[in-house]
C-alpha cells in the first residue's frame, strides 16, 4: 500500500483521488466543509491558509486560538498611560482647590486691610479733632487770670532795694548777665541819691536774704537803672507784643517797705506819644515802694516797670514799657 505525505509531512492512508471542483468552497455538495482535517502538529492550531486553501473555525469546545475577554463583561485594568493621565487630573484638581484657597484667603486680607485702613483715618480724624480742643483749651487756660500762680512764678525774682534812705523795688530779667551774675532793673529816681553821691552799691533784700549790687548803668530822661548782683537770679520773661487796654496785670513789689506785696488790675491805656515817653496806664493799687516792680500779664511775662502814681488819685498807676528798658540796657 502507498503511503502519502500530508503538506506538513506527517504520514497518512493513501486516500482515492478526487475532482478538484468537489475542494472548492462554494460547491453545492459541501464536501469541503465536511472533509475531515489532520488534527495540527504539536497541539499548535493550524494556520489560518495552507497552500491558498482555507480552514473552518475548530469545532465547539475544541478552540484552538486564545480566547479574548468581553470589555462588557470584564473589569477594565488602566496601563501605565491611563494611570498617569488619572495623577494629572488628580493632581490639576488639588492645585485649582489650592488656588482658590489662596484667592480666598487674599479676599479676606484686603478686607480687613480695607477695614484697617477705614480705622485708620477714622482715628486720626479723632486725632485731629482733640488736638483742635486740645488747643482751644489750652487758649482759653493761658486767657485764665491766676494771680496766685502768677505770682508764684514771679516773686522768686523780685526783691526789695535798698539805696541809702530810699526804698524801692528791682527784678531780674534775661539771661546775659556773666556766670554767677544776674541783671536787674529798677527806677532811677530809686538809687539816684547813690548816684548822686559817687557811689554805687546798693541792696537787694528779700527776707532774712540779703544780696549786694552795683548800680551799673542809669537813664535819668527815662527814669531806668540797671544793676548788677554777684549772684545768679533767674531772670523774668518779657513780653514780645505790645500791651493792649483790658489786659490784666498783676504789680509786684514793696509799698512803704512792705516785701512780696501783690497787687491786681487791668491796662487802662497805653500811651506811646507822652511827653516823657511811651508809658503804660493801669489800675492796680500802688504806693510809695512798688517803684521799679515788675508789671505781669497773665503769660507770667513783663510788660512794664511800675514808676509811679498819680498824685491825689486811686486806680491810675504808670508804668515805663518793658521794651524801652531793654532797648535801653540791651540786657533782655
Amino acid at each position: 500500500m502507498t503511503t502519502a505525505y500530508d503538506p506538513f509531512g506527517v504520514p497518512g492512508p493513501r486516500r482515492a483521488p478526487r475532482d478538484p471542483l468537489l475542494s472548492l468552497p462554494d460547491h453545492p455538495s459541501g464536501e469541503w466543509a465536511t472533509a475531515p482535517r489532520p488534527a495540527p502538529r504539536f497541539g499548535h492550531p493550524r494556520p489560518a491558509s495552507q497552500f491558498g486553501t482555507p480552514y473552518l473555525p475548530s469545532p465547539a469546545g475544541a478552540a484552538a486560538y486564545p480566547v479574548v475577554a468581553d470589555p462588557a463583561t470584564e473589569p477594565a485594568v488602566l496601563n501605565g498611560r491611563g494611570r498617569s493621565r488619572l495623577a494629572t487630573m488628580a493632581l490639576v484638581l488639588v492645585l485649582v482647590l489650592v488656588a482658590g484657597w489662596q484667592a480666598w484667603r487674599l479676599d479676606r486680607v484686603d478686607s480687613r486691610l480695607g477695614t484697617s485702613a477705614d480705622q485708620l483715618t477714622a482715628a486720626l480724624q479723632r486725632q485731629d479733632q482733640l488736638t483742635e480742643r486740645a488747643d482751644r483749651l489750652e487758649q482759653k487756660l493761658a486767657a485764665v487770670f491766676d494771680p496766685e500762680a502768677i505770682s508764684s512764678s514771679v516773686l522768686p525774682s523780685v526783691f526789695r532795694v535798698r539805696a541809702g534812705n530810699f526804698t524801692g523795688t528791682a527784678f531780674s530779667v534775661g539771661d546775659k548777665a556773666g556766670e554767677d551774675q544776674a541783671n536787674l532793673l529798677t527806677n532811677f529816681h530809686v538809687v539816684e541819691s547813690v548816684w548822686k553821691s559817687g557811689a554805687r552799691k546798693v541792696f537787694l533784700e528779700r527776707g532774712e536774704d540779703e544780696v549786694s549790687a552795683t548800680i551799673v548803668k542809669v537813664s535819668k530822661g527815662k527814669d531806668l537803672a540797671l544793676l548788677r548782683a554777684d549772684r545768679k537770679i533767674t531772670g523774668l520773661d518779657v513780653a514780645p507784643a505790645t500791651v493792649k487796654p483790658g489786659q490784666q496785670v498783676v504789680v509786684v513789689g514793696a509799698p512803704l517797705g512792705l516785701e512780696d506785696t501783690v497787687t491786681t488790675g487791668v491796662v487802662s491805656a497805653y500811651r506811646p506819644n507822652d511827653a516823657e515817653g511811651p508809658t503804660i496806664q493801669f489800675s492796680a493799687p500802688i504806693n510809695p515802694g512798688n517803684s521799679g516792680g515788675p508789671v505781669v500779664n497773665s503769660a507770667d511775662e513783663v510788660i512794664g516797670l511800675a514808676t509811679a502814681k498819680a498824685r491825689d488819685a486811686e486806680g491810675i498807676g504808670l508804668a515805663v514799657p518793658i521794651k524801652v528798658a531793654c532797648d535801653t540796657f540791651k540786657v533782655c
